[in-house]
């Protein structure tokens, strides 16, 4: 089977899905250009940010898709889910499903990436979770994706292009992982659920310089561009704002929110997760 271009497709609010995405896609990129001896191109398309969701991304049967989220209560985020259903379209395209996630579990958030973009005309052809340093804390999972889960991305991109080389005309090997489950529910520090879906980030007006890097970085432009204390919309808790801030500006203190942070760091804190491959 023959491909002609290459796509790392992905929503990344803090940078980690957008990586291991990418680098997956480049290293398949290498292997089938070596087998090969053809050049082929890889395209980011990142639709994190509001203006990058303009338009239908429809792609051919000759073209290979890595297409990369994090992994929100062990799913898709829920706000970027109908950006997954109804920006990309597939012509019996294969695809590579990746999630990150945060040392904990990826749950159902490869099933998801698959049912879905199976149902929009891909054909998912393998998948894979990378553990990446959680988006809530500095020290889960601090340092990954390290050598170890990289490991995990490139026999990621191994796998995809072995199956492409080995299929004819039609005939890719496909994956099928079923339907994805309930979304995980948040638990405190005493283990009981907690529920902070409302929980907004606060800004630190003495650090905060005005530069408005919160309100441009922000997936659901929900901080206004003129007063960027004020968040007017939906607020995801991807962090984005936090870790781009370039004063440290911004900070959550919602009390739930803290609680289930804290049951985190006192049960994930160390190595525990695995990154995994499903091909």
């Amino acid at each position: 089977m023959k491909i002609s271009n290459i796509y790392a497709v992905y929503f990344s609010p803090v940078g980690s899905t957008g990586k291991v995405t990418k680098a997956a896609a480049e290293r398949a990129a290498a292997l089938l250009e070596e087998r090969t001896g053809e050049r082929i191109p890889v395209t980011e398309i990142d639709f994190t940010l509001p203006e990058a969701r303009g338009e239908k991304h429809v792609f051919g049967k000759d073209e290979l898709v890595f297409f990369g989220t994090p992994t929100y209560a062990g799913r898709i985020p829920n706000k970027a889910l109908p950006f997954v259903e109804d920006l990309f379209e597939g012509s019996s395209t294969p695809l590579c499903a990746v999630a990150t996630f945060g040392n904990r579990s990826y749950d159902d958030v490869l099933r998801e990436i698959v049912s879905v973009s199976a149902k929009n005309g891909f054909t998912p052809i393998a998948a894979a979770a990378i553990v990446s340093r959680h988006v809530f804390s500095d020290i889960m999972a601090e340092g990954r994706p390290d050598d170890e889960d990289m490991e995990v991305v490139r026999a990621l991109a191994e796998a995809a292009a072995g199956k492409i080389m080995d299929a004819g005309e039609g005939d890719l090997r496909r994956i099928d992982l079923g339907e994805p489950g309930p979304y995980y529910r948040p638990l405190g520090r005493d283990g009981e659920p907690v529920n902070f879906l409302k929980a907004k980030p606060k800004t630190d007006t003495e650090k905060c310089i005005r530069c408005g890097m919160c309100a441009r970085k922000c997936p659901l432009g929900s901080i206004d561009k003129e007063d960027v204390t004020s968040v007017t919309g939906i607020c995801i808790k991807c962090q984005s704002c936090v870790r781009r801030c370039p004063t440290q500006a911004k900070y959550f203190d919602d009390e739930q929110m803290m609680s289930h942070l804290a049951m985190l760091e006192a049960n994930y804190a160390e190595r525990r997760a695995k990154s995994e491959l499903i091909v």
